[in-house]
């Protein structure tokens, strides 16, 4: 099974339809703290509304147009991280996050997201990677900065949730971004990189709720 070790007892697999059980348990773990950000979070409160999240993305990667994976923590679910959107003919995608409190901290969205940027990259051949957030999740922005994405701008009014209209930031890496931004970040020092991600990271990117 593909499985990608994270360090400290993380790893970064699929999440398929046949894990809608343990997705239920962790969406109940971590709905207050991600609803607000990513709404099928509030859609998936029993079994068969878990499956149907599971089912949409794995129609999604049938398709080629999206992919979902879970991060688990000395084996229990505790986030993820997905292609919201992926679109091989443009060559351009949109990434998305999310993790309840107990693994919040410890970097493990930042060291997932990279594993998904340079999938697109290297192995797809994508040209651009996208970041949507709200502008008051300052833990997904700092998350985008982190990653070396720059901000495009704001859509105004354009993320609908609850019936109140929030703009939304965009960020965004290209493919041409990446060797400096690699060398970037090796200058820096993983030390203090992995410091700055304990201090904040923790609250998702904005997904849509269709998938």
């Amino acid at each position: 099974m593909f499985s990608v070790a994270l360090g400290a007892g993380a790893q970064l697999r699929p999440l398929e339809p046949w894990q809608a059980a343990e997705f239920l348990a962790h969406m109940d773990r971590a709905r207050a703290t991600v609803d607000p950000w990513i709404p099928w979070a509030g859609i998936s409160t029993d079994l068969d509304s878990a499956r149907a999240t599971l089912r949409r993305y794995a129609d999604l990667q049938a398709r080629d147009a999206g992919r979902l994976f879970g991060i688990w923590l000395d084996g229990t679910l505790v986030g993820g991280t997905m292609f919201v959107a992926f679109d091989a003919d443009a060559g351009s995608c949109e990434i998305g996050c999310w993790l309840e409190p107990a693994g919040q901290g410890r970097g493990l969205v930042t060291r997932s997201v990279r594993r998904l940027i340079d999938w697109a990259f290297d192995t797809r051949g994508m040209h651009r990677v996208e970041w949507h957030c709200r502008p008051d999740n300052i833990a997904s922005s700092d998350v985008a900065r982190r990653l070396g994405m720059r901000r495009d701008g704001v859509l105004r009014e354009a993320y609908l949730f609850r019936g109140i209209r929030h703009d939304l930031e965009i960020w965004s890496l290209l493919a041409s971004d990446g060797a400096s931004d690699e060398a970037s970040r090796s200058a820096s020092g993983s030390a203090s990189e992995e410091a700055s991600e304990e201090a904040s990271e923790g609250a998702p990117s904005t997904a849509s709720a269709g998938g």
